[in-house]
């Protein structure tokens, strides 16, 4: 059974919260959010004291917008209907999907070797120069 997305802020037992547009799957006995690209919001003031908000990627190294988590792992959520929230992760989520377009690595491109096959072909082109 799935119902309409929300947004929403979502504390993690471990102590995370994050915001992201949600969705949610009953299979069986368990649930389980549908986190479409999560991120973290924090406030921010510089020295003027003008306060603001840095937004990031809930995960960092990963280059995935969807996310499936336990319900079991969630120590509350609350749905958003906070404008503003709303309109920034919006904005970081089309932001980030243009900075993350990165095309996969081919031939065309270059030539494709392990580091150690790279070491020893510029080692021998320094070597015969």
């Amino acid at each position: 059974m799935m119902e309409e997305d929300f947004y929403a802020t979502i504390k993690f037992k471990s102590g995370e919260e994050i915001f992201a547009l949600v969705g949610y799957s009953e299979e069986e006995d368990r649930t389980f959010l549908l986190l479409e690209s999560p991120i973290v919001i924090e406030r921010i003031k510089n020295r003027g004291g003008v306060q603001g908000f840095r937004v990031e990627p809930w995960l960092k190294t990963s280059k995935e917008d969807l996310f499936v988590i336990n319900i079991d792992d969630v120590l509350t959520l609350t749905e958003s209907h906070d404008l503003e929230t709303i309109a920034m992760h919006e904005t970081f989520s089309q932001q980030y999907d243009k900075f993350n377009t990165e095309k996969k690595l081919n031939r065309k491109m270059g030539y494709i070797s392990t580091i150690k096959e790279a070491k020893k072909s510029l080692e021998e082109l320094y070597n015969n120069s």
